[in-house]
């Protein structure tokens, strides 16, 4: 069920995409599944154009929802239940590192945007970046040209390119995924090796003793 749900919401969205941004000024590219060092990563939809690059991850969810920038989940209510869910900022900020690298551009010329696209309302202040209507609009606010012409066009070669001879599937990405969060050497956000710290202040209160 749920996985037919994030279906219809990236359809709901990919219609939103193509009737409000024209297709001469912008590229639009649906579930792209990239390669990492650590895995995959899945893109709902990409936008590649002079303003710069888009990455739009959709929810379609319906009822309040609660969250912040920094907790790890966040909460949908519905009909008196709740239900919790990732923090989609979190999957914005991998997809972000992992477009970076594989196209080796900085990541100052990524934007990314988190479209709820069911009848739901939010009920805390959550960043600019997180909408629940229109998505065009709020990439077409991006006025500021960062990519010179002859930039995008070889961008959008490279991702043509991938996506035609791309063998990556859905379910390798959901192998990927479940192996990335499940692992202890792995950090399950942005895909880095972890590191151990020792806390100073544990280390003061052991020797007090």
């Amino acid at each position: 069920m749920n996985i037919l749900r994030g279906w219809i919401g990236e359809k709901k969205a990919t219609f939103f995409l193509w009737l409000s941004l024209r297709k001469k000024s912008y590229h639009k590219f649906h579930d792209v599944i990239l390669p990492s060092k650590n895995g995959t990563t899945q893109i709902d939809h990409l936008i590649i154009s002079a303003y710069g690059l888009f990455i739009v991850e959709t929810k379609n969810k319906k009822g309040w929802i609660f969250g912040s920038e920094k907790e790890p989940s966040w909460t949908q209510s519905i009909y008196g239940s709740k239900y919790s869910f990732q923090n989609p900022l979190r999957q914005v900020f991998r997809q972000k590192k992992v477009l970076s690298e594989f196209l080796n551009i900085d990541e100052s010329n990524i934007y990314t945007v988190v479209c709820f696209v069911g009848d739901c309302k939010f009920k805390t202040k959550l960043p600019d970046n997180v909408i629940n209507s229109g998505i065009g609009r709020y990439i077409k606010r991006f006025r500021n040209q960062i990519l010179l012409t002859e930039d995008v066009n070889l961008i959008v070669q490279v991702i043509e390119k991938h996506v035609s001879e791309s063998s990556l599937s859905k379910r390798d990405h959901i192998r990927s995924l479940r192996k990335r969060h499940s692992s202890n050497t792995i950090c399950p956000i942005c895909g880095s090796s972890l590191i151990v710290r020792t806390a100073k202040r544990a280390l003061i209160s052991a020797r007090s003793f």
